[in-house]
């Protein structure tokens, strides 16, 4: 692999695809070599980013996010934007692998010139995020797209941890099956900027606009995240390509009211901050992680906890004492 981050940050400002994989697939990188070039080639594109629209879209098992997003994704490309897909594919517990077959479920977007579909491993990360989407999202930036999609794995806390890197948060919803609102935890409702009832053809027109006069319902029960946006709900059919203009048109309205009363630049400001946190946290649990003490101590005093010999508090004050006894030399 090229070690000269030069190399990479010429190849995404030049939207060369195959150096914009590399460069991709070395910020994924675990190895601590790739991890210090990747930094310097995020600092020197980070000038380049910020001016895509930054989507993240969620939806409940059987809405059909991956035909939505094709069909979404492929619109925008069809009126000239770039658009780059990064689908978090959820890794297996066992054995760590992911299937990544994003690509294989957006045949017609995958070959569309305008548009850059990259599957990656959540890795057990927190909330199923792709530990690296950010960095990610500012090289797809630097190389030209305009319109950046997040898909999650729609499980846990993977909502809110992508809602709170990007600028407009999209859930998508099925009609016809059940009570629609048992299929909406309320954590996502707080976060939404638009709730999208998919699937509003055939039988299911009647069926999906009911659902959305129970969604209009339940978002008027939660305080919205801004004064100046309250979440619409609307209708769609990812097959038939139905409504899909009203979304981006949608979304395109909330970035001027937001760009205009300054919650965007606020927003990102914040969401700078919260990713700084994060790699800190992350830094300082590596760091702990591989310290040789705790390396010695964590096996014996683990079998301790779990034996009951020792509580639990008394265990990670053992271990914390370690790195306390480190900043005191």
């Amino acid at each position: 692999m090229q070690r000269d981050p030069a190399y990479y940050i010429q190849g995404v400002l030049d939207y060369n695809r195959l150096q914009l994989s590399r460069t991709i697939t070395l910020v994924e990188s675990t190895l601590v070599a790739h991890q210090e070039i990747a930094r310097d080639i995020i600092n020197e594109l980070l000038p380049h980013t910020g001016k895509a629209v930054r989507l993240g879209i969620t939806g409940v098992p059987g809405a059909g996010k991956s035909t939505f997003i094709e069909s979404f994704g492929h619109m925008l490309a069809e009126q000239g934007h770039k658009v780059a897909v990064l689908a978090i594919d959820p890794s297996s517990t066992r054995s760590g692998g992911s299937i990544l077959g994003d690509k294989t479920r957006m045949e017609q977007l995958a070959v569309h010139p305008n548009a850059f579909i990259r599957p990656s491993p959540s890795g057990g990360s927190l909330g199923g995020v792709a530990r690296k989407t950010r960095e990610s999202m500012l090289v797809c930036e630097a190389a030209g797209f305009d319109v950046i999609i997040v898909e999650t794995v729609g499980v846990g806390q993977s909502e809110t941890t992508v809602a709170s890197m990007v600028d407009f948060f999209l859930v998508l919803q099925i009609s016809g099956a059940g009570d629609e609102l048992q299929g909406i935890k309320k954590g996502v409702l707080e976060v939404a900027d638009a709730i999208v009832v998919n699937k509003a053809d055939g039988d299911n027109i009647n069926r999906a606009k009911l659902a959305k006069k129970q969604y209009e319902t339940a978002l008027h029960l939660v305080k919205p995240t801004s004064p100046n946006w309250m979440p619409p709900v609307m209708t769609c059919s990812a097959v038939e390509r139905t409504g899909l203009q009203e979304v981006w048109d949608t979304i395109i309205n909330h970035k001027t009211i937001m760009t205009r009363t300054g919650e965007l630049q606020q927003k990102r400001r914040e969401q700078a901050m919260d990713w700084m946190w994060f790699l800190v946290n992350e830094g300082l649990e590596i760091w702990f992680y591989q310290h040789p003490e705790v390396q010695s101590q964590l096996p014996e005093l683990r079998k301790k906890v779990e034996e009951g010999n020792i509580a639990p508090t008394r265990a990670a004050d053992e271990l914390i004492s370690i790195l306390g006894k480190d900043l005191l030399l």
